[in-house]
């Protein structure tokens, strides 16, 4: 009895009591992998841009003379009609003294010639002075005329149906001489433009399919590129992608836009998909399983594709990469496929 109740202390001190050890278990990721192999890749450019007016499509209303803006029947954004009225302008202080001045020097350089011809017939004087009378009286009166005329159409209507894209002065602003008042966007009639880096716009050409979206949000429209200036702007020292846009679109102009471009594929490259890369900082990188161990490779990245991206320096092709659960990993973590 004294030996068995020694034998039962000892256990007790030694912890022999049968429980399991304290350790946790080292973590492991679930994950799924993707290989770094050498592919041909479709660089895709996404470009920025907004909604506008086709050239064929627009219609700008201006003043025939000097006028002042009597009152604005049709608003930016008004839907009208081929016909109606856009706005009414009144003639200017300065119209009105240049219409009088016209008329008083028509009048008297008709009476001129009037007597240039009287003269002549009393062999007064040659044919060479009533030609000169009467030249004269025909450019002041084609001068009268044309302000009159002019004058006369100071009721701006919409040439053709469609809506009111701008209108530039206010009630009771003087419009100088041909200047805008209003511009007239028929429905439909828009395109998109986007800017693009001047190095870029070289490797693109009319034709191009491109996939647009409004940046808002929204459903992918199939597109296609209408023309490419590689002239870069002065301020945004882009240049400048036009591309159509669909009738039943239904994208007025100043919509905001993003674009998705595929430009020429490179030749073979080493590439990883686009979702095995990881970034810290600015420093992209990925995580490399080897013997079910994690291990992260720094990396220098080229071609961004639609799915893959080109790797530069970092890897090597068969390198078998996390491309899900990438975000639950830390170098040397033990992992598991899904």
């Amino acid at each position: 009895m004294i030996r068995y109740a020694i034998l039962v202390i000892v256990c007790l001190a030694s912890g022999c009591s049968g429980t399991a050890s304290d350790e946790s278990p080292a973590p492991v990721a679930l994950v799924t992998l993707g290989r770094a192999e050498k592919a041909a890749i479709a660089e895709t450019v996404t470009l920025y841009g907004v909604v506008e007016i086709a050239p064929a499509g627009e219609h700008v209303l201006a003043a025939p003379v000097e006028a002042v803006v009597m009152s604005i029947d049709a608003p930016a954004g008004t839907r009208v009609q081929r016909g109606q009225v856009i706005a009414h302008l009144g003639q200017s202080p300065a119209t009105r003294a240049e219409l009088a001045k016209a008329i008083a020097e028509a009048r008297a350089a008709d009476t001129a010639y009037a007597r240039q011809q009287r003269l002549r017939a009393d062999g007064l004087v040659g044919n060479s002075e009533v030609e000169t009378a009467r030249a004269a009286a025909l450019s002041a009166d084609a001068l009268r005329d044309s302000l009159m005329e002019r004058s006369k159409a100071l009721l701006l209507t919409a040439p053709s149906s469609g809506y009111v894209a701008t209108f530039t002065p206010h009630p009771g602003d003087v419009v100088a001489t041909g200047s805008p008042v209003a511009t007239i966007a028929r429905v439909n009639q828009v395109r998109a433009h986007f800017g693009i880096d001047p190095g870029l716009a070289r490797r693109v050409g009319a034709g191009a399919s491109l996939m647009i979206a409004p940046a808002a949000g929204g459903a992918p429209i199939a597109s296609q590129i209408l023309s490419v200036s590689p002239v870069a702007d002065a301020q945004t020292k882009l240049a400048a992608v036009f591309a159509s846009i669909p009738p039943d679109a239904g994208l007025n102009a100043g919509i905001a836009l993003t674009g998705s471009l595929a430009l020429n594929a490179t030749t073979e490259a080493l590439s990883v998909p686009y979702a095995a890369l990881l970034d810290d900082g600015g420093q992209p990188f990925v995580f490399v399983v080897a013997d079910n161990v994690a291990h992260r490779h720094d990396v220098v990245t080229g071609v961004v594709g639609s799915e893959r991206i080109a790797i530069i320096k970092g890897l090597s092709a068969g390198d078998q990469v996390v491309t899900q659960g990438g975000t639950a990993v830390d170098d040397g973590m033990k992992v598991r496929l899904k």
